[in-house]
């Protein structure tokens, strides 16, 4: 495994981009141009436009694992987030941030001013969104000489459906994190701003801090290191990851047209992982853990470290013996979800490599009941979308993705029967729940970039 320490930014073409993201960038250019240009004029017309993406992800298997520094094995989806616009380093008396997102209903410019002191907006505020951007502001500003703070006037669009379970929120903010990076090192060549590990692990705190949210460091992390054509294993204690190809080390044939492929559906049923019972399970897992340290020693620092044996020992204790303290049945269903899907995760990546599809499948299929059953993170949508894609001919597995309460599943598909799934899968929801879902053939995409040639687009 490797730790990500490059400090050059990544960077593509936009002629070499897909069309999706060519689109994204086109309507952040004339979002940018209606905002900032031809309505009030820019203030900071001295500055060279920039334009970054970054992805949003689907995680295959890994799941609620991040934040007990367990095992996660994302990649990077085609569905982007992108910022375009122009910032500075200015005096701290003059900054002030500008920005404005395609995405909400009533498009408006936020400002905020920008400062190692910026506190978040409350989380009712109708303007809330903006504490994506202004945080991830906030951990950059302490990298800055004193007396110095960043202005910007920024467009966003993105195409990560919101409240999907496919980390639109990351995409949001490793792009800002990707903007201000390059600001920084166009002004100030020679300070550390640290690589792509220091960059998520930004990210991660601002939604933490500024947005509420406990997440674990997966969905940022992936974003900013995904590469090409990878589903990337990331071990979220020691943030070393490794890219993995599918069927490279396997018997399986090597042929593409032979690969299978994955399937993500949408349900179209909306979660907020920022409230509701996202962070009973943080704190549940905390409660599981320190009830293990009790009982097996303190060489368990996180469920990452416990076995299921550790699991099954401190639930026999709960009933036999007083004196130890009480794993509750509840508890005891969340411990094993995670030690449990580590072991998957690992499992997953070498079938994955080895181009064991039935193998992968398998697990894929145990990492959903565990979610529904240990984990209660599923709902009847997902459950319903899940059934039917398992048990539909060419599909080796299928599971709900992302936080859960909602959002999307992924199947892993052999190539000839996608289209037939994804018919079968949208007549058979709308049918049931008279309500459309959404579904797309996807492949490791790339992770978080500066689009170099925008500055045509400036007319």
């Amino acid at each position: 495994m490797t730790v990500p320490r490059n400090t050059a930014l990544a960077a593509s073409l936009l002629s070499d981009e897909l069309p999706s993201v060519q689109s994204l960038v086109k309507s952040a250019k004339d979002l940018y141009h209606e905002t900032f240009v031809s309505n009030h004029g820019n203030s900071l017309d001295s500055s060279p436009l920039l334009c970054t993406v970054a992805p949003g992800r689907v995680n295959l298997i890994g799941e609620h694992t991040d934040y007990t520094l367990g095992f996660v094995f994302p990649m990077a989806i085609q569905y982007s987030t992108v910022c375009l616009g122009k910032g500075s380093i200015v005096s701290s008396s003059r900054a002030s941030c500008k920005v404005i997102s395609s995405n909400k209903e009533s498009a408006k410019v936020v400002i905020f001013e920008s400062s190692k002191d910026m506190k978040p907006l409350p989380l009712k505020d109708a303007d809330a969104w903006s504490n994506y951007v202004a945080g991830v502001v906030k951990e950059y500003m302490h990298l800055l000489p004193d007396d110095t703070a960043v202005s910007l006037d920024i467009a966003i669009c993105g195409n990560v459906p919101l409240g999907s379970g496919l980390s639109s929120s990351a995409a949001l903010e490793v792009a800002v994190a990707t903007f201000l990076e390059g600001i920084i090192k166009r002004e100030f060549p020679e300070l550390d701003i640290g690589g792509l590990k220091e960059k998520a692990i930004r990210c991660q705190r601002a939604e933490n801090l500024f947005c509420n949210s406990p997440c674990g460091i997966m969905d940022q992390y992936v974003s900013s290191t995904a590469t090409k054509d990878c589903a990337i294993l990331i071990d979220c204690k020691s943030l070393e990851y490794e890219s993995v190809h599918m069927g490279d080390d396997g018997l399986a044939s090597t042929d593409e047209e032979d690969k299978p492929v994955f399937v993500i559906c949408n349900s179209n049923v909306k979660h907020s992982i920022g409230g509701g019972e996202y962070p009973v399970r943080v704190k549940q897992c905390a409660e599981a853990t320190k009830i293990l340290q009790s009982i097996c020693g303190d060489h368990i620092e996180s469920l990452r470290d416990a076995t299921l044996t550790d699991v099954e020992l401190a639930h026999k204790k709960r009933k036999d013996e007083e004196e130890f303290p009480a794993m509750e049945d509840v508890i005891y269903r969340r411990a094993k979800h995670v030690v449990t899907e580590n072991e998957r995760t690992r499992l997953a990546k070498e079938a994955l490599m080895n181009g064991d599809w039935t193998k992968f499948g398998k697990l894929m299929n145990e990492s959903h009941e565990s979610m529904k059953s240990d984990y209660n993170v599923s709902c009847e949508e997902i459950d319903f979308l899940v059934s039917k894609a398992q048990n539909f001919e060419g599909v080796y597995g299928s599971r709900l993705t992302g936080g859960g309460f909602g959002g999307c599943t992924v199947s892993l598909v052999k190539r000839s029967k996608v289209g037939e799934l994804c018919e079968f899968l949208t007549s058979e929801y709308k049918n049931k729940w008279h309500r459309e879902c959404t579904t797309i053939e996807t492949s490791p995409g790339p992770g978080a970039r500066e689009i170099l040639d925008v500055f045509g687009l400036e007319n």
